[in-house]
């Protein structure tokens, strides 16, 4: 039985992955800087901004997954709030890292969430697949620092595996649940041109490759998680409108608007490339989900 240490593991994406790898029979524990008495997880403890670690734990498991991160669109990017984005990811694996006791660890791989803002908050026709580059904005810049930790994972021998994750659709809130809701009372309408992609993912299909990641040895570097259909803004409002019996009355919603609101993070809102899923699935990976009609009907939306 593999031992997997997840960070982040009471998050939306953590605890949906938690259940799945318990269920196949994985022994399972994560890292919280508070002892949670309902939780049925061993619990052990870290604090990032301590510098403290439980050793133990991270030498004695097989694969640590590291989803721990605070959430981009949580708040306005401030200064302030830029760092923190940063710290949680990047101080967080530098932690682990620092930690591992290279001569004694058993340790056979360490998987990182990513994300597809590694190629930048940009909306154009390239397909971007896993070998472009690291944008020059916050978002690739935060991305290509976040994987730069875990490539020295890979330095040490271990094998890494770096997951770029889209929006996550899953029934217990996220992305999903705030598109739907003004769509439910009437004044949902596309944001912005509404030509700008939206990549995304069911939460079922995302869990999924990081269970392909843990299980295939081949598996090695960069991935995109993203379902395979391409959908702009308009065309994924349209649909979530057509499952929830709605219809999109209002025109779009100017940006400038989201920009007076949300500031510089407005262009999570406003821009979105198209990305390949391509090598993901090259390695037998098969989505239970590759279109949006499909996972909104499996979350009753």
């Amino acid at each position: 039985m593999k031992k997997i240490l997840i960070t982040g593991g009471t998050g939306l994406v953590g605890t949906a992955l938690c259940f799945k790898l318990q269920a196949l029979g994985f022994e399972v524990a994560i890292l919280s800087r508070t002892k949670n008495e309902k939780s049925t997880l061993p619990t052990y403890y870290w604090d990032v901004a301590k510098n403290k670690i439980d050793i133990s734990i991270i030498n004695s498991v097989d694969c640590i997954i590291h989803l721990a991160g605070v959430n981009i669109s949580e708040k306005r990017w401030s200064k302030n709030q830029k760092e923190q984005i940063l710290d949680s990811r990047i101080k967080s694996a530098e932690l682990i890292f620092n930690n591992i006791d290279i001569k004694n660890n058993q340790l056979k791989a360490f998987i990182t969430a990513s994300a597809v803002g590694f190629y930048g908050a940009i909306t154009s026709n390239q397909i971007f697949d896993e070998t472009a580059p690291a944008a020059d904005d916050f978002l690739g810049q935060t991305c290509f620092k976040w994987e730069q930790v875990a490539d020295k994972f890979a330095a040490i021998g271990i094998r890494t595996v770096k997951i770029r994750t889209g929006i996550v659709l899953t029934k217990k809130g996220g992305a999903l649940a705030k598109i739907a809701k003004p769509i439910k009372l009437g004044f949902g309408a596309a944001i912005g041109n509404g030509s700008q992609y939206l990549p995304w993912i069911h939460i079922d299909d995302l869990t999924n490759i990081y269970y392909k990641a843990i299980e295939t040895e081949t598996m090695i570097g960069a991935y995109n998680a993203v379902a395979p259909e391409q959908l702009t803004n308009q065309e994924f409002s349209k649909k979530v409108a057509l499952s929830l019996k709605k219809s999109i009355w209002l025109p779009n919603i100017p940006a400038i608007i989201f920009k007076l609101i949300f500031g510089e993070m407005a262009v999570i809102l406003l821009n979105g490339s198209r990305i390949s899923s391509v090598k993901i699935e090259a390695l037998g990976f098969q989505f239970k989900y590759p279109k949006l009609d499909l996972a909104l009907k499996d979350l009753k939306l």
